[in-house]
């Protein structure tokens, strides 16, 4: 009487570690960015702004749009704070300068994008790239213009640039 409940174990068992093997071999293996990492981006970023006069405020997200870090020089506007995380919300969602968006949609207040939650359509963020794969984005507010914030937020890139392999 036994004999059969072992036969139904020992065939249940088998099941499960035939459908597990290949779920293990669906497992996807990428880099993210540490806080460590996200911190020189977005301090470097600022301290780039400063040197040129800027307060800036700077957030940089991770892989899923997530923030890893948000500072603010306490002398930016306070509206650069959120500002900055919607820039680069923007560039991590698009996978492109948020500056392309922004040329994009221009002429047209009812895109699609608008509708969405933190899409704005400003230059000053800048995807993280690690090859093709986009890890993050920076995204700075506060310079006056753009481009100027841009800068700054390449200039943070640029520090890490070697890890970023």
């Amino acid at each position: 009487m036994f004999k059969p409940a072992y036969a139904i174990a020992g065939v249940s068992l088998a099941v499960v570690f035939g459908v597990a093997v290949p779920a293990n071999a669906q497992l996807l293996t990428h880099k993210d960015l540490s806080v460590a990492t996200a911190t020189t981006i977005a301090l470097t970023a600022i301290e780039t702004c400063k040197a040129q006069g800027y307060n800036v405020s700077a957030n940089v997200l991770g892989r899923e749009g997530q923030v890893v870090v948000a500072i603010r020089n306490p002398a930016a506007g306070f509206a650069t704070y959120e500002n900055s995380m919607k820039k680069a919300y923007t560039a991590r969602t698009t996978r492109a300068p948020s500056g392309k968006f922004a040329d994009a949609v221009k002429g047209n207040p009812n895109a699609g994008q608008f509708f969405l939650t933190n899409f704005v359509a400003a230059q000053g963020a800048l995807p993280i790239m690690v090859g093709n794969d986009t890890i993050g984005a920076i995204g700075i507010s506060g310079a006056p213009g753009g481009d100027k914030d841009e800068a700054c937020a390449k200039a943070g890139i640029d520090k890490v640039a070697a890890q970023l392999r």
